[in-house]
């Protein structure tokens, strides 16, 4: 005979005899605490755990990992509340057909906050997923530890973090934010591939409105201090920013058909409607040859890629640099690109460090790389100097020099600097280089170059201006004509950008059993 306490819904002493009792005990777990926590979850504009869940995932496919799991934790009235699931409801199911792993927070459960049992029950279905090399989703809405547990809800994190990392770079982890995440809690969304945000209802940070205003004196709101709007755009801790839960997950969803299950397998391929021979005349258009116009990046690569679309990574923070998934040819491609529309394209902090993640994810998991160059160089000024922006720099240098994917670059306009040699130069390692005419690849743009190579004879002129000018041009014609990096081998070809599609599917094709490796060592020591 098994008894049940009551607070789970089966009377005290009651005999388990068959498999109604069963029955009785799953339609229990998958009730939840009742009616009036389900509303006030919807009241909120939130779905269930499990509403979340079947978004998520293929219809009918879910199959729930210790569905009948509770805590043992004594004192402070847990003894007296005790729900089936412990607040988070883990399996597996699939996702376009396949294998996807996930957990989700039951925030009407001890408002979704972490115990022993919880964590014990994540624990198990993260080691599955890399057992079984299969994705891992995490659907987040907890209030952070259960502070009722003490210690061993503090070491139920410490065991997700290890498990975060021990998974990096070997299947994908992605986070999506569906509530409050606070303190340590938000360290794990942080240590994985991506995270999604919904605004109004999600939240992280480390210490939340109360705190800040007791220790520093400053008011601001929840939303104001780690809503979704202020990590997509100033923090750069969130990858995806959504207004409703039904898209955030259908855009997961749209993520994951475009990722590997793990980092020993390839991304899923598609057959490819769009002709890969297709001509991309347009870009003759889009792209202004004048250097200094701007122009939208966003458009050229919709121009060059499957049916126009692609998934940008980070689309509001660090906008002057675009990181995208896409096809070619129904082959999934990791695109670097500059954005002329924003700050002329330049790279700062904030874009190096947005492109090295991107890139060093890519080549994780299996993802070429192709990078489009208009670059005009590093941002100056002091506040770039003294944050840092030689060894932010660095890191978009680094992912690149390890990256053993198939790289290619492509010279839209112009390429100036270290910059020019930090975004994928062949001297650094990039398989193809290609350039359109008109490119222009110089150490600087020639009016600066003129200027510190020829200050005495500019000087010294009767006309200043005439001579500088007369120089400029000379120093074009010699040093940055189309031709001069192919003439030396730096560049492989100068294409028509009307053959843009058509050439980088044909390189990408003849890449795709590339294999490269790194010298044996246990790890790189990145610059941070």
């Amino acid at each position: 005979m098994t008894t049940y306490p009551s607070s789970v819904g089966v009377e005290p002493g009651r005999e388990r005899t068959h498999g109604g009792e069963l029955l009785a005990l799953r339609e229990r777990a998958l009730r939840g605490p009742g009616g009036k926590a389900t509303e006030a979850q919807h009241a909120k504009g939130k779905l269930t755990a499990r509403e979340r869940i079947g978004l998520l995932l293929d219809e009918g496919s879910f199959s729930e990992v210790e569905q009948l799991r509770l805590h043992r934790a004594q004192g402070f009235g847990l003894e007296a509340k005790r729900y089936y699931t412990d607040g988070v409801v883990t399996g597996w199911g699939t996702v376009e057909g396949r294998t996807v792993f996930v957990y989700a927070h039951d925030f009407r459960i001890f408002g979704g906050a972490l115990g022993e049992a919880h964590a014990e029950k994540i624990h198990k279905i993260m080691d599955m997923a890399v057992a079984a090399g299969a994705p891992l989703v995490s659907l987040n809405d907890g209030a952070g530890a259960r502070i009722q547990e003490g210690v061993t809800a503090l070491a139920g994190y410490g065991g997700i973090f290890q498990r975060n990392a021990k998974a990096s770079g070997v299947i994908p982890q992605i986070s999506v934010m569906l509530g409050p995440c606070a303190g340590g809690a938000a360290y794990s969304p942080a240590l994985t591939d991506f995270v999604f945000m919904v605004r109004e209802t999600s939240q992280m940070f480390i210490t939340g409105p109360d705190v800040v205003k007791a220790v520093t004196g400053e008011e601001i709101t929840h939303n104001g201090l780690g809503g979704a709007d202020v990590h997509a755009e100033t923090s750069g801790v969130c990858h995806f920013a959504y207004d409703d839960e039904e898209t955030c997950l259908a855009e997961v969803r749209y993520l994951l058909s475009l990722l590997p299950q793990n980092n020993r397998e390839a991304p899923p391929a598609v057959a490819a409607d769009d002709p890969v021979g297709r001509r991309t005349g347009a870009l003759l258009d889009l792209v202004p040859l004048e250097g200094s116009r701007p122009y939208d990046m966003a458009r050229v690569i919709e121009e060059i890629v499957d049916d126009g679309e692609f998934l940008e990574v980070h689309e509001r923070w660090a906008r002057n640099i675009v990181c995208a998934l896409a096809r070619l040819d129904g082959q999934v491609v990791g695109i670097v690109a500059s954005q002329p529309q924003v700050l002329a394209g330049v790279l700062d902090i904030g874009a190096s460090e947005k492109a090295a993640r991107f890139i060093q994810m890519c080549d994780a998991f299996n993802i070429p790389l192709v990078t489009l160059l208009d670059v005009p160089g590093f941002l100056p000024g002091v506040g770039q100097e003294h944050g840092g922006i030689i060894r932010h720099g660095a890191k978009l240098l680094y992912a690149y020099c390890n990256a053993t994917v198939p790289r290619i670059s492509l010279v839209l306009r112009k390429a100036y600097g270290g910059a020019y040699i930090v975004m994928e130069s062949q001297s650094i390692g990039a398989d193809l280089t290609y350039a359109w005419p008109g490119n222009e690849i110089a150490v600087m743009g020639a009016e600066g170059a003129a200027n510190v190579i020829f200050r005495r004879q500019i000087a010294e002129a009767d006309d200043p201006e005439a001579v500088r000018a007369r120089l400029v041009k000379e120093y074009k014609a010699e040093l940055m004509h189309p031709y001069y990096a192919a003439e030396r081998g730096l560049v492989d070809d100068v294409i028509d950008p009307a053959d843009t599609r058509a050439v980088l599917a044909r390189a990408l094709a003849m890449l795709r059993t590339k294999h490269a490796g790194l010298p044996s060592r246990k790890h790189g020591n990145p610059p941070q």
